[in-house]
């Protein structure tokens, strides 16, 4: 029996993170770096300059005037948002090559990318967190799925009978569990740890179904226990709780936040999400 540590720990050889997001990591690291050092690095990637840019104008940021050149949308958008848009815009990418039959990527990213716009949204709301790593937590929170589907794929399709023939509605989480004895929110918490991503991001990722098991980023990881809820809800078109699974209470103390944020949230993802897909995902 495999545990979520040991499913990651030769991830390398199977996905790695992207060069612009490891080179821009180490110069914001670098206190003798400097803003254009960072747009040089991120100019050296021209599919990323690409979308970066196409981001930098898009309904993310709304900026009054167009951002055409890569140092401009560095001084604007900042050196730690630019770091964590790396991260979101690429990691799809790094994971082309994880090829399944257990599920649409196309279903996946786009799932990946309301979480983020809701959570990007709910911490306008709260106004103590950053929308743009909230957004970044969004798109990874369920990365541990795709290591679950390449790496234990026969596990991962009697886990999902089980979630879809359960009379009592099991979630996919807690049928992971049944089955291997962890779930998809540990494999990818294992990940970040393993990709040395800030504690906040692995947080959100490993405690997004179990917000009591946060300890330092409790706010935040229940921003996106929240906003995985709202997306299910965007995707299936519903405002009626009855209709996904249910919220931890737990969420709403922490965030500060009321039921009456719902609706507003969903209808604003659902029209954010057809641009914001062709963006990050590459799709034409």
């Amino acid at each position: 029996m495999s545990t979520a540590n040991e499913l990651v720990k030769d991830i390398h050889g199977l996905v790695t993170l992207p060069n612009v997001y490891i080179q821009i990591g180490r110069l914001i690291d670098d206190p003798k770096s400097s803003s254009a050092d960072i747009a040089k690095a991120v100019g050296q990637d021209p599919s990323f300059t690409i979308r970066l840019l196409q981001v930098a104008n898009s309904a993310l940021y709304r900026f009054p005037s167009e951002v055409d050149a890569v140092p401009k949308a560095v001084s604007i958008i900042g050196t730690a948002q630019i770091r964590n848009l790396a991260l979101s815009m690429s990691v799809a990418s790094s994971f082309e090559g994880l090829l399944n039959e257990l599920v649409s990527m196309e279903n996946f990213w786009k799932h990946s990318l309301l979480c983020a716009l809701s959570a990007r949204h709910l911490a306008k709301l709260v106004g103590r967190c950053d929308p743009d790593a909230m957004f970044t937590a969004g798109v990874l929170h369920d990365i541990g799925e795709l290591i679950i589907f390449n790496r234990l794929p026969e596990q991962a399709q009697q886990a999902l009978l089980i979630a879809l023939d359960s009379d009592e509605e099991i979630p996919v989480y807690q049928a992971e569990q049944q089955v291997m004895g962890f779930h998809h929110a540990d494999v990818g918490g294992a990940l970040a740890r393993e990709w040395h991503l800030p504690a906040l991001l692995e947080e959100c990722i490993a405690y997004h179904h179990n917000v009591a098991g946060s300890q330092r980023h409790r706010r935040e990881t229940a921003l996106v226990h929240l906003a995985n809820i709202f997306a299910l809800m965007a995707e299936v078109d519903t405002l009626d709780p009855l209709d996904v699974p249910s919220i931890d209470p737990l969420a709403w103390e922490l965030t500060g936040l009321e039921d009456d944020c719902v609706e507003p949230c969903v209808r604003e993802v659902q029209t954010e999400i057809v641009a914001i897909e062709r963006l990050f995902t590459g799709q034409k």
